[in-house]
């Protein structure tokens, strides 16, 4: 594992998706790995943590979380802007190349038989809270966050230090037909 991942308290853990980041979900059953992008994630309770995602009934990524019955998810930075963007477009059901096509390097962390993506800014590991209703009629997964890590070149001390890094460390949010902005400068509340 990277020598700047470092775990993040799970009290803290909904700091890593609060700002509306497109995240990267990943997933493992049977011995395949698949990668999506999703624009629409959210942080959704603090004890335990929890967060909601939408998947697509079409992705693979889906299915393996439907399987598992776990996955990540990622906070992807501007400088996997092509890879986010290229997951969010190809499927494992069209093209069993597809993380390699993409340009997508996993890792494992111990204790998480899951992929992990390398690169990215954040990574939560969550199990996944079944409800079938919300996922067949809205495409709505919640997922309880069971452990939690960032790079420390970007996130510290629970907070993200997008001012001070590289700007390749920014976060991607995803507009529409393929058009990414990088999150901003950060504006402070004056007391």
């Amino acid at each position: 594992m990277d020598t700047h991942i470092s775990p993040v308290e799970l009290q803290k853990a909904y700091r890593l998706i609060n700002h509306g980041p497109t995240v990267l979900v990943s997933a493992r059953h049977a011995g395949t790995d698949d990668v999506m992008a999703a624009a629409w994630a959210c942080a959704l309770d603090f004890a335990p943590p929890k967060l909601t995602v939408v998947l697509d009934k079409s992705s693979k990524t889906r299915a393996l979380i439907e399987q598992s019955g776990a996955f990540v998810v990622q906070v992807p930075t501007a400088a996997q802007l092509q890879l986010t963007h290229a997951v969010g477009n190809l499927s494992l059901n069209d093209d069993p190349h597809k993380l390699k096509k993409c340009g997508v390097g996993l890792f494992g962390i111990k204790g998480h038989d899951l992929p992990f993506v390398a690169g990215c800014s954040a990574w939560l590991a969550c199990k996944l809270i079944s409800e079938p209703h919300n996922q067949q009629a809205y495409d709505l997964f919640i997922g309880e966050v069971v452990a939690a890590w960032a790079d420390t070149r970007v996130f510290s001390n629970g907070r993200w230090h997008f001012k001070d890094a590289d700007p390749s460390w920014r976060s991607l949010h995803y507009v529409a037909g393929g058009q990414f902005y990088a999150i901003g400068e950060p504006l402070t509340v004056q007391e």
